[in-house]
């Protein structure tokens, strides 16, 4: 029996299966799990590169991990580094991007670093949180129009597909971002309108007629 709620399931919680790509996206944050999932596939063989993508938080202003350490770290990508070395990616394989604050950020500045090194982005694999796998999508189609991007999701804070709507936490967290994903599109929208372009995927943007 279906439930009123499976549609947000299926429009929040995006996931695909892994393939062979040209880089593995980690948008920034503070925890460790989508990295260490990217680290994974990297091992596999699915990409040549990693591209984690982090200063701080705009609303806190300096990088906090989820987990308080031993060693003290002064942004997300550099946290992420650590993660993913520790996990047997080599660093010559992960790109550096240390200026975004937030995820379309995360999505604006990973496209300028792959831009700059020359890589062709013909199909990406992105690593991010469960419920938060919609909106990073979204952002990453946004700033990459002509790439193939799959969403290999990681669970954090117990927030699964399954469960999201057994708890307090859970319904906050992901209707905060069913509300986000529509509250945070005007201006990007918007932006085509004032071009005389609209979004279209691949082949990038093409003229209102």
């Amino acid at each position: 029996m279906g439930h009123f709620y499976d549609c947000i399931t299926e429009f929040l919680f995006v996931e695909d299966e892994p393939a062979g790509a040209d880089v593995i996206f980690v948008p920034g944050g503070n925890y460790p799990e989508a990295a260490v999932h990217a680290a994974e596939l990297y091992r596999q063989g699915y990409a040549p590169y990693v591209l984690p993508s982090g200063k701080c938080s705009i609303l806190k202003g300096k990088f906090e991990p989820e987990k308080p350490g031993t060693k003290e770290f002064a942004t997300e990508w550099e946290y992420l580094q650590s993660v993913l070395t520790a996990h047997g990616v080599p660093e010559a394989s992960i790109l550096r991007e240390d200026q975004a604050t937030y995820t379309y950020e995360n999505a604006i500045y990973s496209r300028k670093r792959t831009d700059a090194e020359g890589i062709i982005v013909s199909r990406a694999i992105l690593c991010c949180q469960a419920f938060h796998a919609r909106r990073c999508l979204l952002y990453y189609q946004e700033q990459f129009p002509e790439t193939e991007i799959l969403v290999c999701p990681v669970v954090t804070h117990g927030i699964s597909r399954e469960n999201w709507h057994q708890s307090e936490a859970g319904i906050d967290t992901v209707l905060g971002e069913l509300e986000r994903c529509g509250g945070q599109f005007h201006e990007i929208m918007r932006k085509y309108i004032n071009q005389g372009t609209t979004p279209t995927s691949p082949g990038g943007e093409r003229k209102i007629r």
